[in-house]
């Protein structure tokens, strides 16, 4: 079973920064496309962005130049650079395959408050 790890994530002021990571134990992690989500309370997940194989990079209009996706595939990893954040940017992120999803990770929590 594939586990997903996310780190990263706290709390920060409006116009900060941060940088999340994803670590999936599988060896498949170079084949595969990965992205990342956020959801917040009694909504669903939301992709923001996602990388394919090759490392091509899909960003989604709502975090369209604040946001950057990057891998290292040999530390079977993925990031999300969050920059100019604003307290909407407040959620749990996740990553995944979005493909073929794997189990869910915990996420990691990222709060945008002054």
């Amino acid at each position: 079973q594939v586990q997903l790890v996310e780190s990263g994530g706290g709390l920060v002021q409006p116009g900060g920064s941060l940088r999340l990571s994803c670590t999936a134990s599988t060896w498949v992690f170079p084949l595969s496309n990965m992205a990342w989500y956020r959801q917040t309370p009694g909504k669903g997940r939301e992709l923001i962005a996602r990388i394919t194989a090759t490392g091509m990079p899909i960003i989604a209009d709502s975090v369209q130049d604040r946001f950057t996706i990057s891998r290292d595939n040999a530390k079977k990893s993925v990031y999300l650079q969050m920059n100019s954040l604003k307290p909407e940017d407040t959620a749990v992120y996740y990553c995944n395959n979005p493909s073929q999803p794997w189990t869910w990770g915990q996420g990691t929590q990222v709060t945008v408050s002054s």
